[in-house]
């Protein structure tokens, strides 16, 4: 419809731009513009011809339970595949957080965890691609680079050089920052575990295993960084019974002040 719309507005300008043409050429070479009735048939006629080229968001092609690998193979939604990709998906999601809450606290470590997106957005082509399959040329454009892993081991070595030694196991703390960077830790190491799986049958690169291994140890120690910018204390492990003892002693202080 959209096409003979626009067939109908380009024959209407032609017809409307010829007569104009021939009626003022004895007396003007300059073109007469179109009607504003007739313009605004060229101007739907281009916004449906647009429309009708746009993919929609929704496809059907899930709706009985399978979806696609970027081989173009099929396979169930609750696949391991799948259910590694959701991590992946939901652990991206979680580092945009952190990063909503890292601007005001450090610049390059909010630009570190957009690269970790980036990276994220990888390890998903590889799993999307198993190893396994035959189709070589998007095997070769989706392999992961195991360099990223020494990139994420540099960050890690140049943060851990400006923070206190950890000498208590701690709990995730350390301000609004800090608190969300361990979100997405905790995240991660559920990517890990969907995907080794892969890695041990031989679907999934290696590096991308040890990728999401050294993540983890990254985002623990960005977690600290951050709650060290913020000078936001970190929240050491106690016992219960340490927890009430405390809690018992602050309140009696309190009572005789």
């Amino acid at each position: 419809m959209g096409g003979a719309l626009q067939t109908r507005a380009d024959s209407t300008l032609s017809s409307s731009s010829s007569s104009s043409s021939s009626s003022s050429s004895s007396s003007s070479s300059s073109a007469v513009p179109p009607s504003p009735r007739v313009a605004k048939k060229i101007v739907e006629a281009k916004s449906a011809a647009v429309a009708s080229k746009m993919p929609k968001i929704y496809t059907k092609t899930g709706d009985k339970g399978t979806s696609g690998l970027f081989t173009g193979e099929r396979r169930p939604k609750d696949d391991a595949v799948f259910e590694a990709l959701g991590a992946t998906d939901e652990l991206t999601s979680a580092l945009a957080l952190a990063r909503e809450f890292t601007l005001s606290v450090n610049e390059n470590l909010a630009e570190q965890f957009e690269t970790i997106q980036c990276v994220l957005q990888d390890i998903g082509s590889n799993v999307a691609t198993p190893r396994t399959t035959e189709d070589k040329a998007r095997k070769g454009f989706t392999e992961f680079d195991p360099t990223q892993v020494e990139e994420l081991e540099q960050w890690i070595d140049a943060m851990d050089e400006q923070l206190p030694p950890l000498r208590n196991f701690i709990l995730p703390s350390g301000g609004k920052a800090s608190s969300a960077i361990h979100i997405a830790r905790s995240i991660s190491r559920r990517a890990e575990r969907r995907v080794v799986p892969l890695v041990r049958d031989g679907e999934a690169d290696e590096a991308a295993g040890r990728y999401l291994n050294r993540l983890s140890d990254y985002l623990f120690t960005a977690a600290r960084y951050a709650a060290m910018l913020e000078h936001k204390p970190e929240i050491v492990y106690k016992t219960r019974a340490k927890v009430l003892e405390e809690r018992r002693a602050k309140t009696v202080s309190q009572s005789k002040s």
